[in-house]
């Protein structure tokens, strides 16, 4: 798959990147060769291959599930610049879509 500027402009809008015009020439044949490599990737037969979640096979130790709200939330809380109700109070960074 072969991206060009516009489509790269286009994801970059929608991931809330602001790209130049020379950074977009430049990634649009980056991108397009990372996209190559997953089209290889999708080649691969791994009909026989096991799936694994870690390569090593370790049994965890498990303890037991309790619920506690960790014991330091007056610590944590003294770093910041403004808390409501145990909580962090923090400037909005997500736009409302137009």
């Amino acid at each position: 798959m072969s991206l060009d500027k516009d489509t790269v402009r286009k994801v970059s809008k929608l991931a809330h990147i602001h790209m130049e015009d020379a950074e977009l020439e430049r990634m649009a044949p980056q991108l397009s060769g990372i996209l190559h490599w997953i089209e290889q990737l999708e080649q691969v037969n791994t009909d026989n291959v096991e799936p694994l979640a870690n390569v090593v096979d370790i049994a965890l130790s498990l303890r037991e599930d309790k619920v506690t709200d960790g014991g330091y939330t007056e610590k944590i809380l003294a770093n910041a610049p403004e808390e409501t109700q145990g909580y962090f109070v923090v400037p909005k960074v997500v736009e409302e879509k137009e």
